[in-house]
């Protein structure tokens, strides 16, 4: 599906978006008296367990009709679809379920000021996205939101640091910490660790300093 085209000179930076009359535009409103709409911070790391309620989901299947993962993404898009015309920004927006998530992405047009610096308005983003659905659906959402390939041209880089850290510690013998990370980069580098032989890896700290740390298998 696509959201309004607009054309915009606007120039990408890291501030907010604002309207013609200089004030922030509101997000489409998701009511936080919801009992509903109350969503726990995901963390991905492999070594962190994360528990699903799988009755809720089924209950929610039947009375969709509908796999619950592709009714996340639909109103997942809606959702987003009305922000991107509410900031004026070009942007389309594809659907699709990896694995045991729904998949949304944003292309396409000045995507910076919805990426914001390191990807933190992304992720503030995908947490509001997530609301969002919870609040319709009536179940915790874990989607991965992700915008201009943001995500995909970050995982590639992590997953090559990923496995240039693993060979050095495998030689070495010696841990090695990683720079802090969220929870997204921290599963990527989790997933590359464990499908190299001599190796594992770890999470430590808290956040927003949590770190990955590669060990050498005793």
């Amino acid at each position: 599906m696509s959201a309004p085209q607009h054309p915009s000179d606007t120039a990408v930076s890291d501030s907010p978006v604002t309207d013609e009359g200089g004030a922030q535009p509101s997000l489409p409103d998701v009511d936080p008296a919801d009992e509903t709409a109350s969503v726990d911070p995901v963390d991905d790391d492999a070594d962190e367990a994360y528990e699903t309620d799988e009755d809720d989901e089924n209950d929610d299947a039947d009375k969709s009709g509908d796999d619950p993962l592709v009714r996340e993404g639909d109103v997942a898009g809606d959702y987003l679809e009305r922000l991107l015309d509410i900031l004026d920004v070009d942007g389309d927006i594809d659907l699709d379920v990896e694995g045991d998530r729904a998949s949304v992405a944003i292309v396409g047009g000045r995507l910076g000021d919805l990426i914001g610096p390191d990807g933190a308005t992304l992720e503030a983003l995908q947490e509001l996205t997530r609301l969002a659905v919870a609040q319709s659906t009536g179940v915790r959402s874990r989607l991965m939101l992700d915008v201009g390939e943001f995500r995909a041209k970050r995982r590639a880089d992590l997953t090559a640091l990923a496995g240039e850290t693993a060979r050095r510690v495998g030689s070495s013998g010696q841990p090695e910490r990683l720079a802090p990370m969220n929870p997204f980069e921290r599963k990527v580098v989790h997933d590359v660790i464990a499908s190299v032989e001599g190796v594992h890896s770890e999470s430590e700290g808290e956040e927003p300093n949590r770190r990955v740390v590669v060990l050498p298998d005793k």
